[in-house]
């Protein structure tokens, strides 16, 4: 439990009585800028192999890859509940019927007592919000969304394919559904300094948003944006440990209070990261982060 800010672990007690563990789920869809609905060739730094399990494979039924991830938590905890995770690209883009069953099927498996899923603010129709209200009633529902950042000149750079307001609109109407609400922001994208990075806290900060992710931004092997690092075309940040633990210092500063801060950081596999190259696990980063924020308490 951190002691300077809310965290994530913090916001769940608010919603189950127990420790949850979430189970990430690949369900086989793409991505509206992947398969021409909104452009094609995804997002420039996004290699999704970065951040599926091993367990997590779409070649497995919804059912199948919760059963495996509860073996996997299960060796060293053997009473925890779960957290279905819709992760791996935009787990809204698709008929909505055909995602109802998906999610239904997960809620079946038995352990698991709710949904988080991740997804894209141009793609949460109305329908699936309302139908997505009503499973909220008897099972917790949190809706992340991957805003990345509040500039849409960013967001064209990097090919998102939608805009700040979207962001907006989305995180509004799904608070209103009165479900649960997350964004992912990346720190470091390409042509942002400090000055920007902190504008989109405050942006968010007015929002009506419970959760949120950050992480730095890793260079990624076999991505777009790699590629054009490596072809001299623009460059991007290189913060070491210390600068981005300042960073992270700062964002805390003008962050509301009430949001739980779920990470900071993203690992991806050693044979996937270009940069940076810290050398440390995510929990290693939060202790040192932990550590620089009891430091600046007491000296204030």
């Amino acid at each position: 439990m951190a002691e300077y800010y809310r965290d994530f672990s913090q916001f769940l007690a608010t919603l189950f009585p127990g420790k949850m563990q979430k189970i990430a789920v690949n369900a086989g869809f793409t991505c509206p800028n992947r398969d021409g609905t909104k452009g094609r060739g995804g997002c420039t730094y996004c290699n999704n192999q970065t951040f599926n399990p091993a367990y997590c494979a779409p070649s497995l039924n919804v059912t199948e890859q919760l059963e495996e991830g509860k073996k996997f938590f299960a060796r060293k905890y053997p009473n925890m509940r779960y957290l279905a995770y819709f992760q791996a690209y935009t787990n809204t883009h698709g008929d909505v019927k055909r995602l109802l069953e998906l999610y239904n099927e997960a809620l079946a498996v038995d352990k698991v007592d709710g949904l988080i899923i991740g997804t894209r603010p141009d793609c949460m129709p109305q329908q699936l919000l309302d139908e997505l209200s009503k499973i909220n009633q008897t099972n917790p529902v949190i809706v992340e969304y991957g805003a990345e950042t509040s500039h849409n000149s960013t967001l064209q750079f990097i090919n998102r394919c939608h805009t700040w307001e979207d962001t907006v609109d989305a995180v509004n109407r799904t608070h209103e559904a009165g479900i649960a609400v997350g964004l992912h922001f990346i720190l470091g994208l390409p042509g942002e300094n400090e000055e920007m990075i902190l504008n989109t806290v405050d942006k968010v900060s007015e929002l009506p948003i419970d959760t949120i992710k950050f992480h730095q931004l890793q260079l990624v092997r076999g991505t777009r944006m790699a590629l054009d690092v490596e072809q001299g075309k623009y460059s991007v940040p290189t913060f070491t440990v210390d600068q981005y633990i300042d960073l992270c210092c700062k964002v805390l500063q003008h962050l509301r209070p009430s949001i739980a801060v779920e990470r900071f950081v993203s690992q991806s596999p050693d044979d996937l990261l270009i940069s940076p190259r810290w050398g440390l696990k995510n929990y290693e980063f939060t202790h040192r982060l932990n550590n620089r924020l009891k430091e600046l308490h007491q000296s204030q």
